[in-house]
C-alpha cells in the first residue's frame, strides 16, 4: 500500500531520556503494552535503547490492525526478527520460522496431517496421558499442585506421545533436559543487543551446542527407525511417509526441523490453556461446578469413561472456559514481524524495515470488544457473542496464512485433558493470589500457581 502525506505518524510512547522505553519493555512488558494503548491509541511506536543505538518498534493493538498485519497485508510483514533467527539457529527452519517458498512447501506437505479428522484420531492418547496424571495426583500425599510446571510436563508428554508413539518414554528424559534451556538460550540471544557469535567458545555457547547435538541425535535416531518400519501411526511416522507430486517429500534434516518445531511450539499453547483454565476455575467455584455437571453428564462422573474427540461437541461450556482462559492468558502475548515496504495500518504510517508486533495480550483486553475485560466470563464465547465480535478480537493462534497449523490439536488436547482432570478432582485456590507474569515469545510466569485439589466421589 502506498502512503501519502495525509497518513498519520504513530505516537511515540514516552520513556527515559537515556534508554527510551527499553527499561519498561524489559521489566514490565505486559503492563507497558496496556498503558501504551490506553494513553496513545491502537498503533504506537516505542523507542528503545541509548542515543545513537535507539530502535523503533511499532505495536498494533486493535482487532482491525491485527487483521491487516497478519492477514490482509501478510506479505508485507515477515519473520525476520532477531528472535526468530535465533530459534532457527537452535532448532531449525520448520513451520514456525520458515518463510516464502520454503514455508509454502512445508505447509502443503504437512497440512494433511492436521485436519480435524486426522487430529481426532489422537483423542485416545490424550485421554490416556490425562488419566496417568490423575493417577499420580490421586496417589500423592500432597493436596496441592503447582499448575504451570505440571501442565507443561503434561502437555509435553501429550505432544511427545503423539509425535513418537511407543518411543515416548525413552525420549522424554532427553527432551525435558535439552529443549527448555535451548529455548531460554535462544530468547536471551534474540532480545540481547550485544551477543557473542555462536562460534565463540563461551560457556553458554558450548552448553547450547552440547544440548543441541543431543536433541538432534535423538530425533535423527527415531526418524531413521521410522524409515525402517511400516504401519506406525505416530506423527513422526506420518511425516516420514508424507509426499506429493509437486513438493516431493521431507528429507532427514527437514523431518528433524519439523519435529523440533512441533515439540517447541506444540506444547506451549496447550500448557498455558490447561494451567490457567484450572487456575481460573479454582478461583471461580460457580463456573467450576457448571463444568463438573457438564463433564459428569458426558463422561459419567468420577471413574467414568475416557473422553474421545466425538465428545467435544458435548462439552461446550468447558470449551468456553478454555477460550476465556486463552483470552486472559494467551500463550503468545505478542506476535512479531518486520515490515518490508512502507505501508499503513489503521491510517498510521508503518515505515519499511521496522520491527512491529500485534498483541493478543492487549487486544484480548481491549474495551471496545470486551466489557469489563479483566473479569473471567466464559459466556463471552457463546456462538452468538463470538459472531458479534471482529474476527481478530481473539487470536491466540495467530491468524492469516501463518495461523497455527496445530490449533485443532491444541483444542483437542486442552478440552479432553481438562475433562479427565475435572472428572476426577475439584480445585480451590485459598490464597486467591495473582500469578506474576512476564513475556518473551511466550507468556512466562515469574512465580508459582498453586491450587489445592481433592478427589471427587
Amino acid at each position: 500500500m502506498t502512503t501519502t502525506a495525509t497518513v498519520a505518524q504513530a505516537p511515540t510512547v514516552s520513556g527515559s531520556p537515556l534508554l527510551g522505553s527499553m527499561t519498561d519493555l524489559l521489566n514490565d512488558p505486559l503492563g507497558t503494552y496496556l498503558r501504551a494503548r490506553r494513553d496513545h491509541g491502537d498503533v504506537v511506536r516505542f523507542r528503545a535503547g541509548p542515543p545513537g543505538l535507539r530502535t523503533d518498534i511499532y505495536a498494533v493493538f486493535s482487532a482491525e490492525g491485527a487483521q491487516q498485519m497478519l492477514a490482509t497485508q501478510a506479505a508485507n510483514f515477515r519473520k525476520d526478527s532477531g528472535v526468530y533467527e535465533e530459534v532457527r539457529q537452535s532448532i531449525g527452519n520448520g513451520l514456525l520460522t520458515s518463510q516464502d517458498d520454503l514455508y509454502l512447501r512445508q505447509r502443503r506437505l504437512v497440512q494433511p496431517l492436521f485436519t480435524r479428522q486426522r487430529v481426532s484420531s489422537y483423542g485416545r492418547q490424550v485421554a490416556e496421558e490425562a488419566a496417568a496424571v490423575a493417577d499420580v495426583w490421586r496417589a500423592a500425599q500432597e493436596e496441592s499442585v503447582e499448575l504451570v510446571g505440571e501442565m507443561h510436563r503434561f502437555a509435553l508428554h501429550m505432544v511427545g506421545r503423539i509425535l513418537f508413539g511407543t518411543d515416548v518414554k525413552q525420549a522424554f528424559e532427553i527432551i525435558e533436559r535439552t529443549l527448555p534451556p535451548l529455548q531460554e538460550y535462544s530468547l536471551k540471544r534474540g532480545f540481547s543487543p550485544f551477543k557473542a557469535p555462536r562460534s565463540w567458545p563461551t560457556p553458554a555457547n558450548q552448553r547450547a551446542a552440547r544440548l543441541q547435538a543431543e536433541l538432534f541425535e535423538l530425533c535423527d535416531r527415531i526418524i531413521a527407525d521410522r524409515r525402517e518400519r511400516d504401519g506406525e501411526d505416530d506423527l513422526v511416522s506420518l511425516l516420514v511417509r508424507v509426499e506429493n507430486e509437486v513438493d516431493g517429500s521431507l528429507d532427514a534434516r527437514e523431518l528433524r526441523e519439523q519435529v523440533l518445531i512441533f515439540l517447541l511450539a506444540g506444547h506451549e499453547t496447550t500448557a498455558t490453556a490447561l494451567a490457567f483454565g484450572l487456575h481460573l476455575l479454582a478461583r471461580h467455584p460457580q463456573e467450576q461446578e457448571r463444568v463438573h455437571e457438564e463433564v459428569d453428564r458426558v463422561l459419567g462422573g468420577p471413574g467414568g469413561r475416557a473422553p474421545t474427540a466425538a465428545d467435544l461437541k458435548d462439552l461446550p461450556y468447558l470449551t468456553m472456559v478454555l477460550k476465556e482462559a486463552m483470552r486472559l492468558y494467551p500463550s503468545a502475548p505478542v506476535i512479531g514481524r518486520r515490515s518490508v515496504a512502507d505501508t499503513e495500518i489503521e491510517g498510521v504510517r508503518i515505515p519499511a524495515g521496522v520491527d512491529i508486533f500485534a498483541s493478543p495480550w492487549v487486544t484480548h483486553r481491549h474495551p471496545d470488544y470486551w466489557p469489563d475485560p479483566e473479569r473471567f466470563d466464559p459466556s463471552r464465547f457463546t456462538p452468538e457473542a463470538e459472531a458479534a465480535r471482529p474476527r481478530y478480537a481473539w487470536f491466540p493462534f495467530g491468524g492469516g496464512p501463518r495461523a497455527c497449523i496445530g490449533q485443532h490439536l491444541s483444542m483437542l488436547e486442552s478440552v479432553l485433558g481438562l475433562a479427565v482432570l475435572l472428572r476426577e478432582f475439584a480445585f480451590t485456590d485459598p490464597q486467591q493470589q495473582e500469578v506474576p507474569l512476564g513475556a518473551g515469545i511466550t507468556l512466562m510466569t515469574k512465580g508459582p500457581a498453586w491450587v489445592r485439589f481433592t478427589a471427587r466421589s
